[in-house]
């Protein structure tokens, strides 16, 4: 004969370690108050009861448990990939919302951007590639016909590569960036080129260690969330030219020991804060 549903559940809750979640000592009627704001837990504690014996036996059923408040060590955890191990990644014409998973991940390597343009007569501007936005991220794009190659760190520092506008017809805009690595956030060597020929160089000390974004995507031709640098521009900022050929390489290099054991103690470090 099973044992009764309050007995399993209590049972359930001790091996699974929720009984002292903040969800099992709230309740809301949220017919009458949708803000949440009258907590009716202690008038109602048969109905509390119910509804956290409900949860518990469908959080089962469908594998819910453990839960999991931590923050920082979810959002670093590899996911499945459609990108993971390729290095080069060639695009044509306007291709807007691609999730961070099917992007290239520039983070803690060197790389290279490379847009293949067509201006005409009346000139153009626009987002050739985007990252990220207004928090943290980069864009490839022309302003007022000039390329330039904004970094956004964290919206806590910019850096900018700018060239002088260019003239019709076609052109190969090219970003490139050394990494000052092996390990993470480190700083590094950019160079902005236009047709084979260097407009404009920087030195940057750091870059984003661990995530471009959590709510951008990755935009060619048009820039669909937020921009990375709101004096330059405005969304959607859609390229006014012909892109015909966006091209990313990636140049990853091996962590050494050393760092390997810095960030896997990082790790290990955020999950206890998060506990």
């Amino acid at each position: 004969m099973p044992a009764p549903l309050e007995f399993r559940t209590k049972l359930l809750s001790r091996q699974t370690g929720q009984d002292d979640y903040k969800i099992y000592r709230e309740l809301y009627d949220i017919d009458k108050d949708w803000t949440q704001a009258d907590n009716l837990a202690a008038q109602m504690p048969d109905k509390l009861r119910e509804m956290k014996e409900l949860f518990l036996m469908e959080a089962t059923k469908y594998n819910v448990f453990p839960l999991d408040n931590s923050l920082l060590p979810r959002l670093i955890t590899p996911r499945p990939s459609g990108t993971a191990g390729r290095t080069l990644f060639t695009y044509s014409g306007e291709m807007p919302g691609m999730p961070v998973s099917d992007a290239p991940d520039t983070l803690n390597k060197s790389y290279s951007i490379s847009a293949e343009v067509e201006i005409p007569q009346a000139g153009a501007e626009g987002m050739l590639a985007t990252m990220g936005g207004r928090f943290g991220g980069y864009g490839l794009y022309l302003l007022k016909g000039k390329p330039v190659f904004t970094y956004n760190g964290l919206d806590i520092e910019r850096f900018r590569w700018e060239g002088p506008a260019l003239a019709p017809g076609k052109h190969t805009i090219l970003f490139d960036f050394k990494y000052h690595g092996p390990g993470f956030g480190k700083g590094g060597d950019g160079v902005l080129s236009v047709d084979g020929r260097q407009v404009a160089s920087k030195a940057i000390p750091h870059t984003i260690p661990f995530l471009m974004s959590i709510d951008e995507t990755f935009d060619i031709g048009v820039d669909t969330r937020t921009p990375v640098d709101d004096k330059d521009y405005q969304v959607p900022f859609r390229f006014t030219g012909k892109l015909n050929k966006l091209t990313v390489s990636l140049k990853p290099e091996p962590l050494s020991a050393a760092d390997q054991k810095r960030f896997n103690e990082g790790v290990r470090q955020a999950k206890l804060a998060a506990q």
